[in-house]
């Protein structure tokens, strides 16, 4: 299993992580659900008009992690917009429950991927294993 699979499986198992921006010099953490691998990328979605999505438009160095079975992940990287319509209709049939919310076609849904990322699994037992994509 490549690099970027194994931390799609493991952001998709845990089910939920942490997504961190910079607002202003305020960082700010929320809880995201939302992840993709499409063509070889990972994305994740937000609303354009939430203020995830303008602090992401400020500083898109951003950091996510997860928490699953006494081992985390890190992923540290840029994020990227993609308004490609046929990789918001695969986050919808991924997740349906996005639907009561956004479309492909709505001028909102935003799909974002990492580039120039480090993902770092750890735990308090193993040594940190690092994997770039």
């Amino acid at each position: 299993m490549k690099g970027i699979e194994r931390v799609y499986k493991f952001l998709e198992e845990a089910q939920v992580y942490y997504l961190a921006t910079m607002d202003g010099d305020q960082p700010r953490v929320r809880a995201f659900g939302s992840v993709l691998l499409y063509d070889g990328k990972l994305y994740i979605q937000t609303g354009k008009i939430k203020p995830v999505s303008h602090q992401i438009a400020s500083n898109p160095k951003v950091e996510i992690c997860a928490f699953m079975g006494g081992k985390w992940l890190r992923v540290a990287g840029v994020l990227a917009n993609d308004d490609n319509r046929d990789v918001k209709v695969a986050m919808l049939e991924k997740l349906p429950v996005l639907k009561g919310m956004y479309s492909p076609d709505d001028g909102n849904m935003q799909m974002l991927y990492f580039t120039k990322a480090v993902a770092t699994f750890s735990s308090f037992t193993e040594a940190p294993e690092t994997i770039e994509f």
